[in-house]
């Protein structure tokens, strides 16, 4: 018996069509992987299941209890949004409810935490679904995939890797349909024009009746076989990323040259050494990937690179163009195309070409920026720096924000960019697409590692966070959890059941520091 069942689901947002299905169902142990783009409603969905929206019509029935982790947009007080986010999602998973569902869990999340919470969810005894941008997440935590898609909900078996492979096959094969369409209609066309021409030609040569009433008869075939070519069914062309040569500044002086050497460089704050002098070298060309846990200090490194500090020496060849979270290189009552063109030194051409990478197409290159959404609006940004005046692109969390097929237009761009890469992310996949080298940040020490994140994975370096640490963390959020009832509705046990919690945060503390 399912466990949750969606029937005749439609949902409108200002009488617009968001998504509807005709029959959805989650069953005991499904792990349910929910893309789309940004807009396409995965949230609303997930509120639709967990009863906090209403659709428009349609039933949900639901047969167990029903748990949802919400996005979390930013810190609090103190606590930064990694922190934040691995707290919440504790207290989400100690409600043990039938069916668990994540939006964006990843969002904050620095790669040991992700680890963690790939094994958290793994063991996750109920079903589950999971809204994220992060496709390796999903490989190692999801067995189908729910797309939402032109307004439908649609389901595909397997994970993300899988739903990608399956997505290639149709557009395949709507490439052959395409191809079938195009062939009969060129066809159509050319027997159509055969008929008129050679009816033209009767006619203009002979005045006989015989031969004009054989001339209205072409006439009336050419008018069949058009009325036959409005009736052939469309198959629209398969989207194809066209190919991106873009000029870069300095070009001679920079490509395969050394344009930055860091030497002795180190950084202190009050009461701490975010890491010890250190000494690496960066050429023209390449793609650098900064990989460090939260607090390590990569976004220090990153305002160390581009506004110069003692130890850091770079070739006047190099222009810098930066990404920054606040977006303060768009201005909001110009248009999408007028942003991204200004200082840029590319062809309109091939602008509209990136943009339209980007899914900004035709006439929609002429929206204000102040119209956009959040998301639209980073890809504005990304499109500006990578069509802008620069040949190195420093990118803070570039992916924040950005829906999975932006994240992949991005990768297919930044590959395509002759200029160097430095950038900060804890996606994965996108860091294994684009970075061929990588700057780690580990136990106050920055080293380069000659190759990919999974190379460096698989050379056994990379850190995982180790057992003490997700117990002890997992002990804190439990005792924050049972404080939180405590204060709402005291009771014996709840006071016994803190005192151990108390007694074995205090273990795991000796052991992690014996350790």
């Amino acid at each position: 018996m399912a466990w949750l069942e969606l029937n005749q689901i439609k949902h409108l947002v200002r009488e617009r069509t968001l998504f509807e299905a005709d029959h959805l169902t989650i069953e005991p142990g499904d792990r349910i992987g929910l893309v789309g783009t940004n807009g396409s409603g995965k949230t609303t969905l997930l509120n639709i299941i967990k009863g906090n929206t209403q659709p428009e019509s349609g039933t949900v029935n639901r047969q167990k209890s029903v748990s949802l982790l919400p996005q979390i947009k930013e810190a609090i007080g103190t606590k930064s949004g990694g922190e934040v986010t691995a707290s919440t999602i504790i207290s989400v998973l100690n409600e043990k409810s039938g069916i668990l569902l994540a939006d964006e869990p990843t969002t904050h999340l620095d790669i040991e935490h992700v680890d963690w919470l790939e094994k958290e969810i793994l063991a996750y005894q109920g079903a589950y679904i999971i809204a994220s941008h992060d496709r390796d997440f999903l490989d190692k935590t999801c067995n189908q995939i729910w797309e939402i898609s032109h307004e439908r909900i649609t389901e595909y078996a397997g994970n993300y890797s899988t739903y990608k492979e399956e997505k290639q096959k149709e557009r395949r094969q709507q490439q052959v349909s395409f191809d079938a369409y195009k062939k009969k209609e060129k066809q159509l066309l050319e027997a159509v024009e055969k008929k008129k021409n050679k009816a033209d030609k009767i006619t203009d040569e002979s005045k006989h009746f015989y031969f004009r009433k054989k001339a209205q008869k072409l006439y009336k075939t050419a008018k069949s076989i058009d009325m036959r070519i409005d009736q052939l069914e469309k198959v629209d062309k398969p989207e194809e990323p066209e190919t991106i040569k873009m000029t870069i500044p300095n070009s001679r002086e920079f490509i395969n040259k050394y344009i930055m050497r860091v030497t002795d460089f180190s950084v202190q704050v009050p009461k701490k050494t975010l890491w010890r002098p250190t000494t690496f070298f960066i050429k023209g060309g390449e793609k650098i990937a900064i990989v460090g846990q939260n607090g390590s200090g990569k976004t220090t490194l990153v305002q160390h690179i581009i506004h110069g500090s003692e130890g850091i020496e770079k070739t006047p060849a190099m222009k810098i163009g930066y990404f920054a979270q606040n977006l303060s290189n768009l201005k909001e009552k110009k248009t999408i195309l007028e942003n991204v063109a200004e200082g840029s030194v590319q062809t309109e051409t091939l602008i509209r070409i990136v943009l339209a990478q980007l899914l900004f197409k035709q006439e929609e290159v002429y929206k204000p920026v102040h119209v956009l959404s959040g998301g639209e609006r980073v890809k504005v940004a990304l499109a500006k720096l990578i069509v802008g005046d620069y040949n190195t692109l420093v990118l803070d969390e570039p992916t924040n924000f950005l829906d999975i097929k932006a994240i992949e237009a991005l990768e297919t761009l930044l590959s395509a960019y002759e200029g160097s890469v430095l950038f900060v992310t804890h996606d994965r996949r996108f860091m294994n697409q684009i970075a061929d080298r990588l700057l780690i940040i580990d136990n106050k020490q920055i080293k380069l590692f000659e190759g990919t994140y999974r190379e460096y994975q698989l050379s056994g370096h990379s850190e995982k966070m180790t057992s003490i640490e997700e117990d002890l963390m997992r002990t804190e959020n439990e005792i924050a959890t049972v404080l939180g009832k405590i204060s709402i509705e005291p009771s014996q046990e709840l006071e016994s059941q803190f005192e151990k919690l108390i007694l074995k945060k205090k273990e795991l503390n000796k052991r992690a520091n014996h350790n």
